[in-house]
């Protein structure tokens, strides 16, 4: 493999890094509010209201429903306004965004309603607020499956961000169709797939990890 294409390997690798970690901040910024909110606000939970709720939820499914590569394609003029071109690695990261809200939206919501009922009656009982039981009991609570929730999203990332390469994205994956594919260099396929595979190991064990460390539940080797 010559040094060239170790260059543009190492440049693309670093791009689609980029890519997946602005993405992946947005998406957990928007996402995780409404994660939560959607979780709190159905009939009789803790904010309770089930119109908002109701409409909330057929936007982050709407959303959801749209495959990506559609969405890459349908946002265009939403892109270009603003990140002022819909080619490259900036401009990718909007659709890669759009994305990654409403599935990091509705993993929260799947790991705060995982979390005992009774601790939420007991913390009532005590006079909690609904905010001060949504920030002291139901997140802390429902960490470990918000963790493996994000580490879920970033990996689906990493997959959405090589197919952006289809559609005048950067990255692995407008590296792998350039020259592995239209250029016919299976080598640089292989190299590009092979990338893939180990950032999504490295990502899915480090979010397993942190899902263990920040797991109240599970038990800890303590020394003597």
């Amino acid at each position: 493999m010559s040094a060239n294409l170790i260059n543009m390997l190492l440049e693309a690798t670093l791009q689609t890094l980029y890519m997946v970690a602005i993405s992946g901040a947005l998406g957990t910024i928007f996402g995780l509010p409404i994660g939560v909110y959607l979780a709190v606000s159905q009939r009789g939970e803790l904010l309770s209201s089930p119109a908002v709720n109701k409409v909330l939820g057929l936007v982050v499914n709407a959303t959801r429903s749209v495959p990506f590569i559609i969405l890459v394609v349908a946002i265009i003029p939403f892109t270009r306004l603003i990140a002022g071109t819909s080619i490259g690695t900036t401009a990718a990261i909007v659709p890669l965004t759009i994305a990654a809200v409403p599935f990091i939206a509705r993993l929260v919501e799947n790991a705060i309603r995982e979390v005992d009922s009774g601790l939420i009656e007991a913390a009532r009982a005590m006079g909690a607020t609904p905010l001060q039981i949504i920030r002291k009991v139901l997140i802390p609570e429902a960490l470990p499956g918000i963790t493996l929730g994000l580490t879920l999203a970033v990996v689906s990332l990493i997959g959405y961000s090589a197919m952006v390469g289809a559609v005048g994205g950067e990255g692995l994956g407008d590296l792998g169709i350039r020259y592995g594919y239209q250029r016919f260099m299976p080598e640089v396929m292989l190299a590009v797939v092979v990338i893939l595979i180990v950032l999504v190991q490295q990502v899915q064990s480090l979010g397993e990890g942190l899902a263990r460390l920040v797991d109240k539940r599970a038990p800890r080797n303590r020394g003597r």
